[in-house]
């Protein structure tokens, strides 16, 4: 018995007036989960901006706004009058003497605050005892109130009865005028300023330390190198990006201080002679002080302006040294690599 089988007909998709395939149909839930992979990742970082656009940039732009208006606070208005605020500001005496206290307590306290903080994140990243609680230890000063340090300060930097001037007293020194002169009254702010942000830049130099390769040291070690070679010739080049970043978080700081110098006396007015009067103890002079936040605005605007081009020089500087460094090593390696193929064709020749 044979058997015989019928072939259907080849049914021809339909072509379309190009002559290709026909478009293929996306469904909704495909749309869907191809814009969740576009754009979620944007939908989650949004809360950040949009607070940020809340409280950092709307804030500024409105500073901004009240800066050019001779602004009434009752009635919530103001009237323009352009750049009036800033010239009136500029043309101070007091602006002036406040900028220069402000630099002299900034250098004071930045430059010793960053050696001491990296010598002290150099002996915690030390094989110490309880290296648990000295790293601990080192940021209590960066938990307590900005007040109480500025308070405990004060009484000991007291020109009569100061811990400081009796220790000096009891070794034959005389005393020191520390809220007279401004030498020795920004000595003793930058002191306050050094007690509180030493433990905070310490542990974030520290965490650089232990991310550099341990190799590099046990290397070092094996060709004979000490441990203040290996302390300028790895640790310091490794923390070159770390050391930027503290760099320029201490100089929006140094450059923003008020606390300090707010407590340092009972009127915290800056002293009788302004002679520890920062900006920002100016800037809050004028705006709660003398009600008039068009130029305490303007004063701000100006801080600010000033903060931003010391940031961009910080960073051109930095930027150059590291390009600098980079170009240096890629040199060494081009030379390395040139004295090993020399090396190769001397032996070579003498092997011939």
């Amino acid at each position: 018995m044979v058997t015989t089988t019928q072939q259907r007909p080849a049914t021809r998709s339909p072509r379309t007036d190009d002559g290709g395939r026909p478009p293929r149909v996306i469904s909704f839930s495909q749309k869907l989960s191809k814009w969740d992979i576009r754009f979620s990742p944007y939908l989650y970082i949004s809360p950040f901006f949009i607070m940020f656009a809340i409280v950092g940039l709307f804030p500024i732009a409105y500073t901004a706004v009240i800066s050019f208006m001779d602004w009434d606070l009752i009635r919530g208005e103001g009237e323009f009058i352009g750049f009036d605020q800033y010239i009136w500001i500029l043309t101070q005496p007091h602006f002036w003497t406040a900028l220069r206290n402000t630099f002299s307590i900034f250098l004071l306290s930045s430059v010793p605050q960053l050696v001491l903080a990296i010598f002290i994140a150099a002996v915690l990243d030390r094989n110490i005892r309880a290296k648990t609680f000295w790293r601990m230890a080192v940021l209590v000063p960066y938990v307590v109130a900005p007040i109480a340090v500025g308070l405990i300060f004060n009484a000991m930097f007291a020109d009569q009865s100061g811990f400081i001037n009796g220790i000096l007293q009891s070794i034959g020194i005389g005393a020191i005028p520390w809220h007279v002169e401004p030498f020795w009254s920004h000595i003793a702010i930058a002191t306050m300023v050094n007690y509180r942000w030493m433990g905070y830049n310490t542990l974030i130099l520290l965490a650089a330390m232990q991310a550099v390769n341990r190799d590099f040291y046990e290397a070092a070690t094996v060709d004979g190198a000490g441990p203040v070679r290996q302390f300028f010739s790895i640790t310091l080049p490794s923390l070159k990006p770390t050391l930027i970043f503290v760099i320029i978080t201490a100089t929006i700081g140094g450059l923003q201080i008020f606390d300090e110098p707010r407590v340092f006396d009972q009127a915290g007015r800056g002293g009788s002679a302004q002679q520890w009067l920062t900006i920002t103890l100016y800037l809050y002079d004028v705006g709660w002080g003398q009600w008039n936040f068009g130029r305490a605005a303007a004063m701000a605007w100006i801080l600010f302006l000033i903060i931003v081009l010391i940031g961009l020089v910080n960073l051109v500087v930095t930027r150059t040294l590291v390009r600098d460094e980079g170009l240096r090593r890629e040199l060494s390696k081009r030379q390395q690599k040139q004295q090993a193929k020399q090396a190769q064709r001397a032996l070579k020749e003498n092997q011939a």
